[in-house]
């Protein structure tokens, strides 16, 4: 009962398949022409075009050399300046915490 049926074509043609309704009553699709019997002649066949392959001149391998050098220039100067700033940020908060140190030890001398 809850098993799906599916349609079996016994003859592999061009024929569609008729639809299975949910009630289970067979709709048959328009079967539109038949296949005509005539010859006709195909059309030949031309092959696909081929992808045009890359071709470096001297002039463009030079400009990539320059445009990856460039990039790996200014990707350095970027991680050189973060970690600049990370070693700025610690020295001033390594020097904030010894003068508070220092001010915290120097008012419980005075007591």
């Amino acid at each position: 009962m809850l098993r799906p049926h599916v349609p079996v074509n016994e003859q592999p043609t061009a024929e569609i398949i008729p639809t299975i309704t949910t009630l289970g009553a067979v709709v048959p699709h328009d079967p539109g022409h038949a296949p005509c019997g005539c010859h006709h002649s195909t059309a030949p066949v031309t092959p696909a075009a081929s992808r045009p392959t890359v071709q470096l001149t001297p002039g463009t391998v030079i400009a990539l050399v320059g445009g990856g050098t460039a990039v790996a220039l200014i990707v350095g100067v970027v991680l050189v300046s973060m970690l600049l700033a990370v070693a700025v940020t610690g020295a001033s908060v390594a020097v904030v915490a010894v003068v508070l140190r220092s001010l915290l030890a120097s008012d419980t001398k005075r007591r």
